[in-house]
């Protein structure tokens, strides 16, 4: 919450003029349901889709059979964690460690894709 001010800032790609058309979304977890965060968006000009403290816990009791919804950064990090190599590592030289951190991207796309049975 508190670097979000300084996350913006330090964007470095130009973003496109937000427009009624085609506004600009910002999508943030619950971590950043603050009204300084909500105030910052409307300053920047992004659409703020933040989930509030408490939401994830009513729609559970709400619907039978829910599931925690996880962002995708998360999950691809929960899945990258998977591989020890990347865990740890263990190279020294940053070409080997982009090559196994291809090599399990790879991997990963291939199983989400039932390549691999």
């Amino acid at each position: 919450m508190k670097m979000t001010a300084g996350t913006l800032e330090a964007i470095v790609i130009a973003r496109p003029e937000p427009t009624a058309e085609a506004p600009q979304n910002l999508c943030l977890d619950k971590g950043f349901d603050y009204p300084e965060v909500r105030e910052l968006a409307v300053a920047w000009g992004y659409t703020a889709h933040i989930r509030t403290r408490g939401e994830e816990k009513e729609a559970k009791g709400r619907v039978p059979g829910y599931r925690a919804r996880r962002w995708v950064v998360e999950r691809t990090h929960s899945w990258l964690n998977r591989f020890r190599r990347l865990l740890v590592r263990w190279e020294k030289k940053a070409e080997n460690y982009l090559a196994m951190l291809h090599l399990a991207c790879a991997w990963i796309t291939f199983r989400a894709a039932k390549l691999f049975g």
